[in-house]
């Protein structure tokens, strides 16, 4: 799994939907902002997962990608002026538990799920 830190938080590539776009084509927009990755493949379909209301209200909505990719970047951010995010990892199902807050936790589960049901 691939996670990003800023400050002493990790999390997924997420972001805001621009008015009148959908919402999976926000999460490929912000994946490439964030990491410059360009090459998503979505092996499993659209499915997704949200989480529950946080930080006054906002609701991140996670799919489940796959890339060739190894090396990430982390893209200045033109409003920012520096990259998002201090650093990335990629990282197995139990290391990304260790790593996220535990009200990310239930998207590790189920992208784990999802992916060993798929090898079965």
């Amino acid at each position: 799994m691939l996670v990003l830190r800023a400050y002493r938080n990790w999390d997924f590539p997420k972001g805001r939907i621009e008015a009148g776009e959908d919402p999976l084509a926000a999460a490929v927009r912000e994946t490439l902002e964030e990491t410059g990755l360009t090459d998503l493949a979505f092996s499993w379909g659209h499915v997704f997962r949200e989480t529950e209301p946080y930080a006054g209200g906002k609701i991140a909505r996670f799919y489940i990608a796959q890339t060739r990719s190894e090396r990430i970047e982390l893209p200045v951010s033109p409003e920012l002026g520096r990259p998002e995010h201090h650093e990335w990892r990629w990282t197995s199902f139990n290391e990304a538990r260790e790593l996220l807050a535990p009200r990310l936790r239930f998207a590790v589960d189920w992208a784990e799920s999802v992916a060993i049901g798929a090898a079965a």
